[in-house]
Formats: structure tokens, sequence, C-alpha cells
């Protein structure tokens, strides 16, 4: 009595016996497997770092009248770093004055919301990607247009994570500029008097900000090593393997 065949796609007995919940987690031993790991969880770290990013930056003021106390300015900010609507009070020397509200320069929004775009869409797409590697791994050989589908999105996604970061490299160099206690300084006026003696702050803590920039170049360098796996998976990769053959095989033939 002969032993059952294995079904298409699932040649490899180690995967079999790894399987739970429809999915051979096998696979994940594998280039393409892991590194969607890797994206999955990185993005994660991506969008994460930045979207939950939180500072404080403050000055203080001491007015020449002995009367009045000095006056401790804190500002906090965060994602997604529109500046330019963060309110804060600059205190006055003057007896008769009220203290005016001023605002924060830059509105950076833009780069650190791309950023956090494409890190929830990249976790999502490498989610499903990996379903599918896992699940249905038996397409990646039988269906030629799933494999160049997802080389196509792997391309854009490295473009995109190259931008993304760059972009949000440059912008969080002009977060730190605008939120320096000097910067705070600068823009209150009471500060250019002989009337009072302002002083900086505790400088705003950006490692967490600095992270999400490292993790996004870091998507960027995975994105890009995942193109050629899944290239390997594409006609592209067969045919010029085919052609290689062929073309040794002539050599040998006219030995």
């Amino acid at each position: 009595m002969s032993e059952p065949t294995a079904p298409a796609g699932d040649k490899e007995p180690g995967q079999q016996g790894r399987r739970l919940f429809g999915l051979r987690w096998g696979r994940l031993e594998e280039p393409l497997g892991f590194i969607k790991v890797l994206q999955w969880l990185f993005a994660i770290f991506a969008f994460g770092s930045c979207g939950s990013f939180s500072g404080e930056t403050g000055a203080t003021v001491k007015c020449n009248d002995d009367l009045k106390e000095m006056t401790a300015i804190s500002v906090q900010f965060g994602y997604p770093f529109r500046l330019s609507r963060i309110p804060f009070e600059m205190p006055v020397c003057e007896g008769n004055a009220t203290k005016r509200t001023l605002h924060l320069m830059g509105d950076f929004s833009a780069p650190s919301e791309f950023f956090v775009t494409l890190g929830v869409f990249s976790f999502l797409y490498s989610m499903a990607a990996l379903v599918i590697y896992l699940r249905f791994h038996s397409l990646y050989t039988e269906n030629k247009r799933l494999p160049f589908a997802d080389f196509c999105v792997s391309v854009s996604f490295t473009f995109f994570w190259l931008v993304a970061a760059a972009a949000w490299g440059k912008g969080l160099s002009d977060v730190k500029g605008a939120t320096r206690p000097s910067s705070l300084i600068a823009a209150m006026s009471v500060c250019h008097l002989k009337q009072a003696v302002c002083n900086a702050g505790a400088t705003p803590a950006m490692g967490l900000a600095n992270i999400s920039v490292l993790f996004g170049f870091i998507n960027f360098i995975l994105w890009a090593g995942n193109c050629w796996f899944v290239f390997k998976e594409t006609s592209w990769h067969a045919q010029a393997t085919n052609k290689e053959n062929s073309a040794e095989q002539g050599a040998i033939d006219k030995q």
C-alpha cells in the first residue's frame, strides 16, 4: 500500500509538522518569510516611536523689579508637530500690562504624518503578505502574477521609506531648532529689554524621535533586501536562470 503524497506546495515534511492554525510556521526560517517578520516588527517601531513622541521645552523670566517673582515657562509639544498651534504665555514686567499669548514657530506635520502613515501601511501589508506566504505558499509557484505584484509593491515601499526617512530626518532637525530654549527666548520681546533677565530652561529630550528616524532607514534597508528575495520568486528570475542554464549547456555541447 503506497504512502499518501503531500499536496502541491507542501513538499517539505518538516514544514508540515509545524503547521498550526492553518499556517506553516517553518517557512519563517526561509529568507522571504523571516524578512517579512522583520518588516512587520520594525514598521511598528517606526510609527510607534514617532507617533507617541512628546517633549517639553522652557525658559525662565526674572523681572528686575524685586516685587515680581521669577516666572517659569513650560511648553509641551509632540506629534504631529504643528508647533504654530501650541501657545504659551509671555510674562511682562510692566505693572499695568497683561500677559501676551505667543506660539511656537513652524508646522512640521507633513513629514511626520507621512512617516507614520507609511509605517502603518507597511505594517498592514507585511502582515497580510506574511499570512499569504505561510498559508498559501503554493500561489507563489503556481500564480505568476502574485510574486510580480509583491515585487512591485516592495519596490514602491523601498522608495517611499527612503523618502520618508530623509524627509522626517530633515523635519526633526527643524523641530529641534524651533523648540530649543534659546528659540523660545528669542521669540519673547520681554527678553530683549533691560527690564528682565531670561534664562534657558530644560532642553527637550529628543532620543525617541532620533530613534524613529533610525527605524525609518532600517525599514528602507529591509524592504530593499526584500526586493531581491521576492524577485527570485518571479518569472523574470526563472527566465534568466533558464537562459544561463541553456548557455552553459550549449557551451558544454560544443566541447
